[in-house]
C-alpha cells in the first residue's frame, strides 16, 4: 500500500472525479457512508454524538456523516459548525443545506469561543474541523475548540486526520492538536500516523476505502509504502517436492558470549523456523552445551575462546550470515568482527552488539558489503548515525544512510521501517506491543538470515522477515497476551505464521 503526500491525495481525488466519473459531492457521500458503517458497527443509537465541523471539505464530510447516521435512526446528534472564517467550500455548502432539512438534528453555528458547548465524558465527539490541507498552526476559535474537546475526556473520532496535525512533517508543529481515540482516514494512510510522537493525537487509525482511482494510485510514484499482504505474497518462494536440505541454504549465526547465550539460541531457532535448510552457529566455547541441548537441529562451531567470539571466522561455506546477538564488545570480538567484514562475500545481517561495535568504528562503513541488512533499535540507530530531533528527521537520516552506503536499514519499532538503497521505505503493519520484550530482536535477526540463506534477495528478506516476525508476534499475543508473551513464543508462532501466509497465497 502506497503512502502518498497531501498533494498527491488531492490529485487522486481530482483524477477519480474526472475519470470515473463521479461528482465531488458524490465522492464525499461515499466517504461519509464508509465512516457511518464503521461508526454504526461500534456505537449504538443510544450514544450521544457531538459533531464539530469546519467550513471546508472536512466539515462537509462531518455534515454528511451526521445526516446519514440520522437517517439510520441515530437521533441523539448535535452538529456544531465552527465559523472560524467567512469561507465555505461548495461541497460543505451543499451538505449544510441537506442537513438543514433534517428534522431530528440540532445544527448550531459557533462564531466565538464562549459559545462552545460543555462536553461530558459520555459523549462521542466527531472531529471534522480541518482535513489534510492544514499548513499553519491553529489559532483563535479553532485552537479554542480543539482545547475544549481535549479537556473533555470524551471519546473522539477524527475524520481523515486529527485537526491540527500535519499529514507528513510535524517538526515545526507546536500548535494544539486533537487527541483522537480513533482516526478514520480515507483510502491510504498518512505518513504522520506512523511516528510514535503522533500516537497521542492519532489513536487507533483505520483506513477506509472510498474508491479512489486505482489507476492513478498505481502510476503515482512515492518513496513510502505500508506493508500489506499484497506486498508480501508475491515474494514467497514455493518449495520443490524433490528438494533437499541443501536446496534451502546454509545460514551462519555468529552470536553469544558468557551470560548471553540465550541470544544465540533465539537467533538460531528463528533461522530454522524461517525455513533455512541448514543452520550453523559460531559461539564461544562456554555455550556449546547450551546450544547443542536447546537446538539439536543446528550445527555448532565453537570459538577458541571460552567466553566470547575471537579470531577469524570462516564464512565461505554458508549462504548468509547474521552477526551480533549477545556477542559483547570485548577487544577480541571487535577484531573478529572487523576480519569478518573484510572476508565475508555473502549477504549479512548486522544486529545488536555488532552494531554497537560498528558505531564505535564508523570508518568501517565503506567496507561493509553493499546489500547488508542492519537491524538497529532507535538507540542503536542513534549511536550509528547520530541524533535526530524527531521521527520525521530520523526517517530522512535513515533514507540518506541507506542510499549513501547501499544498506538495508531496518529500524525497529511499532511500525518498523525498512529503508532501501534506492530511497524507498516500507513501514510494517504487523506486530504488537507484547513484542517489546528481551530477545525479540534476536528472533528477527534469525528470521531474516534464514530467508537470505534460502535465496531471498536482501530487500525480500528484510520486508518479508519483518512482516512474518510481526504476524508471529500477533499469534503469540493471541495465545499468551501481550503482557505474558516472550521472544520464544514468537518463534513458536512461526509455524502457524507460515501456514496462514501460504493459505492466503493459495486463495489469491
Amino acid at each position: 500500500m502506497k503512502i502518498l503526500t497531501t498533494s498527491q491525495i488531492r490529485e487522486a481525488d481530482a483524477y477519480t472525479i474526472k475519470h470515473e466519473p463521479i461528482s465531488s459531492i458524490d465522492l464525499m457521500e461515499r466517504a461519509a457512508n464508509a465512516c457511518v458503517e464503521w461508526i454504526a458497527g461500534r456505537y449504538s443509537d443510544l450514544n450521544v454524538f457531538y459533531f464539530f465541523c469546519g467550513t471546508g471539505n472536512n466539515g462537509g464530510d462531518g455534515l454528511a456523516i451526521a445526516r446519514i447516521l440520522n437517517t439510520a435512526k441515530y437521533y441523539k446528534i448535535k452538529v456544531f459548525v465552527i465559523r472560524h472564517n467567512d469561507k465555505t467550500s461548495p461541497d460543505f455548502s451543499i451538505n449544510h443545506e441537506r442537513l438543514n432539512k433534517s428534522k431530528n438534528i440540532d445544527l448550531i453555528d459557533i462564531s466565538v469561543s464562549n459559545e462552545l458547548p460543555e462536553i461530558t465524558s459520555d459523549i462521542i465527539v466527531i472531529d471534522a474541523l480541518l482535513g489534510t490541507g492544514l499548513s499553519k498552526l491553529l489559532s483563535g476559535l479553532l485552537s479554542d475548540t480543539v482545547e475544549n474537546i481535549n479537556k473533555s475526556n470524551a471519546s473522539v473520532i477524527s475524520i481523515d486526520i486529527p485537526t491540527g496535525l500535519y499529514a507528513e512533517d510535524n517538526s515545526s508543529n507546536r500548535g494544539k492538536v486533537i487527541c483522537a481515540d480513533y482516526t478514520l482516514t480515507f483510502e491510504l494512510p498518512k505518513l504522520a500516523f506512523l511516528f510514535p510522537e503522533n500516537a497521542p493525537f492519532v489513536g487507533e487509525w483505520q483506513v477506509l476505502p472510498i474508491g479512489l482511482s486505482t489507476e492513478f494510485i498505481a502510476q503515482t510514484t512515492t518513496n513510502y509504502h505500508y506493508l500489506t499482504e499484497e506486498n508480501i505474497l508475491p515474494l514467497l518462494k514455493k518449495r520443490d517436492k524433490f528438494s533437499h536440505k541443501g536446496t534451502y541454504g546454509h545460514a551462519l549465526i555468529i552470536a553469544g558470549s558468557k551470560g548471553k547465550m540465550g541470544a544465540a539460541v533465539l537467533a538460531v531457532k528463528s533461522a530454522l523456523r524461517a525455513g533455512a535448510g541448514l543452520v550453523s552457529a559460531h559461539i564461544p566455547n562456554c555455550g556449546y552445551t547450551v546450544l547443542q541441548s536447546t537446538v539439536p537441529e543446528a550445527m555448532c562451531e565453537t570459538d577458541v575462546n571460552e567466553t566470547h567470539i575471537s579470531g577469524r571466522i570462516k564464512t565461505g561455506n554458508c549462504n548468509a550470515v547474521a552477526v551480533g546477538p549477545g556477542i559483547g564488545n570485548d577487544a577480541d570480538t571487535v577484531r573478529a568482527l572487523k576480519l569478518m567484514i573484510q572476508d565475508t562475500t555473502v549477504n549479512t545481517v548486522f544486529d545488536a552488539d555488532a552494531l554497537n561495535i560498528i558505531a564505535e568504528n564508523k570508518t568501517w562503513f565503506p567496507f561493509i558489503r553493499g546489500g547488508s541488512i542492519l537491524t538497529p533499535h532507535p538507540k542503536e540507530f542513534e549511536r550509528l548515525f547520530g541524533k535526530s530531533d524527531n521521527s520525521f528527521e530520523r526517517l530522512k537520516l535513515q533514507r540518506e544512510m541507506a542510499m549513501n552506503y547501499g544498506f538495508y536499514i531496518v529500524l525497529k519499532g511499532a511500525h518498523t521501517s525498512i529503508a532501501f538503497p534506492d530511497g524507498s521505505v516500507y513501514f510494517n503493519s504487523t506486530g504488537n506491543s507484547g513484542m517489546a520484550t528481551g530477545g525479540s530482536g534476536d528472533v528477527l535477526t534469525g528470521i531474516i538470515c534464514g530467508l537470505l540463506a534460502q535465496g531471498y534477495k536482501p530487500y525480500e528478506a528484510s520486508v518479508l522477515g519483518v512482516y512474518l516476525h510481526g504476524v508471529a508476534g500477533d499469534i503469540a499475543a493471541e495465545k499468551m497476551s501481550e503482557e505474558g508473551m516472550t521472544a520464544m513464543d514468537i518463534i513458536e508462532g512461526m509455524g502457524e505464521t507460515w501456514k496462514a501466509i501460504w493459505k492466503k497465497s493459495s486463495a489469491t
